[in-house]
């Protein structure tokens, strides 16, 4: 039986074609990267959802490329989570997930992000599409409204809701990427698409998931990543299993921002180590 992972590391995807010198190796073609990105890494933040359902076989050929510790954490629809606001969407919902059925096992949490335009005056609708979901679903839920941020009575009872159902509060830590300079095309449209919002770092639920969105300079990260050098050990001592799902502006080097980051994190708690990347052993061995 496998041990219990005490933190789970990812990227935002898992399929780049800057990535095939280094995470993947030459020669691996496009179907293959899904299994040489989880030889490495515990999860992925599975964005392909958000914009369009997956076919029965690309659902698949996703377990067939994956091990059975492995965990998708995966966006639902946009329709349902932008487009209607939760409202009317049961059916939508059912018919996803029915979709989504060869994967329930492996999916670490369902990630429901909401747009900016969703209010505190939205919550009850919140609450009663997450009634939807059969007991024990792993939820996680990112909120962008600026109410949600302001530690006051709205926030408070948006998280003693969140506590009490178990789900777990996304937490955005962009930081990182709006202290860069915005002197090239990824730097830009990252800050024009990313929500520069307060990081309220708290653990509503067992799989707290931090989006680290990193500085293009990688040693830039270090001082931004130093607070969740303390936190992420305190939530693993409290029993919790975090979720550090690591972007960059344009992604091209989020592989080793991502080890990196673990390794810093292992100078404070013991954690399993990182497989080294599949390409770049494949490198290795070709120097000989």
């Amino acid at each position: 039986m496998t041990k219990t992972l005490p933190i789970r590391l990812g990227l935002t995807l898992w399929s780049h074609p800057q990535w095939q010198q280094t995470l993947y190796g030459r020669g691996t073609s496009v179907s293959e990267r899904l299994e040489k990105y989880a030889q490495v890494f515990h999860t992925v933040e599975g964005n392909t959802t958000f914009y369009a359902s997956p076919s029965p076989t690309t659902v698949a050929n996703w377990k067939a490329a994956t091990g059975s510790d492995f965990r998708f954490t995966f966006k639902l629809p946009k329709q349902i989570t932008h487009e209607l606001m939760l409202h009317g969407c049961e059916d939508l919902l059912n018919q996803f997930m029915q979709l989504m059925a060869p994967l329930h096992e492996r999916v670490g949490l369902w990630t429901i992000q909401l747009p900016a335009a969703f209010s505190p005056a939205h919550l009850p609708a919140l609450k009663r599409f997450c009634r939807y979901f059969p007991a024990g679903y792993p939820l996680g839920v990112e909120v962008r409204h600026p109410a949600f941020f302001q530690k006051g009575a709205e926030e408070k009872q948006f998280n003693q809701w969140l506590v009490e159902t178990q789900a777990d509060r996304i937490i955005m830590d962009s930081r990182p990427v709006f202290a860069a300079q915005p002197d090239n095309a990824a730097v830009i449209d990252a800050q024009k698409k990313k929500p520069r919002v307060p990081v309220h770092a708290i653990a509503t639920g067992s799989h707290p998931m931090i989006r680290f969105i990193g500085h293009p300079d990688i040693q830039q990260n270090d001082a931004f990543f130093a607070a969740w050098m303390q936190k992420l050990p305190m939530w693993i001592q409290q029993g919790k299993q975090p979720y550090l799902m690591i972007h960059t502006p344009d992604n091209q080097l989020a592989p080793e921002l991502a080890q990196r980051l673990y390794q810093q994190l292992q100078q404070q708690v013991q954690l399993p180590e990182l497989p080294p990347f599949p390409g770049a052993a494949a490198n290795q061995i070709s120097m000989f």
